[in-house]
């Protein structure tokens, strides 16, 4: 496998059991306790996939998250013992690929992190570009573009444009969006879909391209091909 993660957890009984567990499936580990080591150690590494805690002592995982995120694609998985809504929310805003609530499993965590594996892979394999007047939307490059203009995206964001995209003219559910981009173990409120819609549509409808996502009341959303 040797897919490389940074672990950030400053807790270290924590730290130390997913470190051994994570390397026990085939990872080359690398493990940084505060803020600032994990920002050191992100630069100077390349990274298959980032563990954040949300809890650190000098900058907040959602900094760090934000900061990562303006400059890479990396997945993160982040870890916090917060598990209301607008904390779910915040971390995937910030441009979190996952989101996981201590205490957990480590095989629910391991999962998550095969999931995030297995759409990357599908991403890679699949049509690099799709097209649907005027909206240009670049798998390879992770962008999306209205006549010229690139969307500033997070990476659910994305991933969810190109999911409606990819299955234009047909009808997907909350349920379907949810297993496709989040993944099957999310267990949260079908609502984040509404929420992340309404984030899509603003910043399409800011470039000129108003009314691309249909809602099928009742159903769920669609993006139709005229």
């Amino acid at each position: 496998m040797d897919k490389k993660v940074l672990l950030i957890e400053d807790e270290g009984n924590i730290a130390r059991f997913l470190q051994l567990e994570l390397e026990y499936e085939g990872y080359r580990v690398t493990v940084a306790t505060t803020g600032r080591a994990a920002l050191k150690a992100w630069e100077e590494g390349q990274w298959d996939l980032i563990i954040l805690d949300v809890m650190l002592p000098d900058l907040s995982g959602m900094e760090i998250c934000r900061r990562i995120r303006a400059q890479s694609k990396v997945p993160i998985v982040m870890l916090t013992a917060r598990d209301t809504v607008p904390d779910r929310v915040g971390g995937l805003d910030a441009g979190a690929d996952d989101y996981l609530t201590k205490p957990f499993a480590i095989e629910e965590l391991l999962a998550r992190m095969r999931a995030i594996e297995r759409r990357q892979t599908q991403w890679a394999q699949e049509t690099t570009k799709l097209t649907i007047p005027p909206l240009t939307v670049c798998l390879e490059e992770r962008t999306a573009t209205v006549a010229g203009h690139e969307l500033k995206l997070t990476t659910r964001e994305f991933d969810l444009l190109a999911y409606l995209m990819q299955n234009k003219n047909h009808v997907l559910t909350r349920e379907m969006i949810l297993n496709k981009v989040w993944g099957y173990s999310y267990t949260g409120d079908t609502n984040v879909v509404d929420v992340y819609i309404r984030y899509l549509r603003v910043k399409l409808e800011q470039v000129g391209c108003h009314d691309f996502i249909e809602t099928v009341r009742g159903v769920g959303y669609v993006v139709r091909e005229h």
